[in-house]
């Protein structure tokens, strides 16, 4: 049977499943496979020596948390002196102080000259003074603007060598170990493997006979093998591509794993209430085995 909407794997391991038989008496089990809801590889965005590893094989992991630091004493120095930079307010001030001095040094020749206590080219001097004074001021305040982006800008390069999880999950594999150099791209080894097994992700190959007779949000109980137990999943993708060589479709469901209590990777029996209609016509998981 060709699963064209499985993974290999997956869609391996679920004719296998599909061939093994009749299992508890449920009124339409069909098996499945509990797999995590998504699994990466963390690489680095840059090349550099692993200085530290936080996590082994099995740990759980928060979002965000960090996991990888790597050798940075060059761009923590750079950030400090971006910091100092943007935190420096001496030209700033300066020249705010130099600016309010010529506006009320205008202001007086300008009363004063109404008063013909002085003259127009005296005025006039100290209206360009006020301008050029402005001017610098208005300069001190972009080179301070610019300074907090230079600040940021490092702090950036920074975090880059800083690799964090992008969800709550567990490690499942550690591959390089500090002292080790992280290689960027996609061809390079990665340093980690995380899964996230909350929710989980349960794959069913069903008949065409179920084939709009499942809906989306359609509730089912999963039976993970080995471990006894139901526990209620929801369809939340049904392929609208069929296996025509055996008369298959796929569909996937979202099963919550709070506090990661189920493992991933098993096989698992499920039952469809939506489906019952099928199973009393006698189309059962025996139509969905492969051939």
């Amino acid at each position: 049977m060709k699963l064209h909407h499985l993974s290999g794997q997956s869609a391996g391991a679920l004719v296998v499943l599909l061939a093994s038989g009749a299992g508890p008496a449920w009124a339409n089990p069909y098996e499945c496979l509990i797999e995590p809801n998504q699994t990466v590889e963390v690489r680095s965005s840059v090349e550099g020596v692993i200085e530290k590893i936080m996590v082994k094989r099995g740990d759980r992991v928060r979002a965000g948390q960090l996991l990888v630091q790597l050798e940075s004493s060059a761009e923590r120095s750079a950030v400090e002196m971006a910091r100092y930079r943007a935190e420096a307010g001496g030209r700033l001030a300066a020249a705010k102080n130099r600016f309010d001095y010529a506006s009320k040094k205008q202001t007086r020749s300008a009363e004063l000259h109404a008063q013909n206590f002085v003259s127009a080219q005296v005025r006039d001097e100290s209206d360009a003074e006020k301008r050029i004074t402005e001017s610098e001021l208005r300069d001190a305040q972009e080179n301070s603007e610019m300074a907090r982006y230079e600040y940021r800008h490092a702090q950036d390069l920074l975090n880059r060598r800083m690799l964090r999880s992008p969800f709550d999950g567990v490690v499942v594999d550690r591959m390089l170990n500090p002292g080790d150099l992280a290689e960027a791209g996609t061809g390079r080894k990665p340093i980690l493997k995380l899964a996230q097994v909350e929710p989980l992700r349960v794959e069913v190959v069903l008949p065409l006979a179920a084939y709009g007779k499942l809906k989306m949000r359609d509730s089912a109980e999963v039976m993970p093998e080995g471990l006894g137990g139901r526990y209620t999943a929801r369809v939340t993708v049904i392929d609208s591509v069929f296996d025509s060589a055996s008369g298959t479709f796929g569909a996937r469901l979202e099963l919550p794993n709070t506090a990661g209590k189920l493992p991933a990777g098993i096989r698992c029996r499920i039952d469809f209430p939506s489906l019952q209609e099928l199973a009393a016509k006698g189309s059962g998981p025996k139509t969905a085995a492969a051939k």
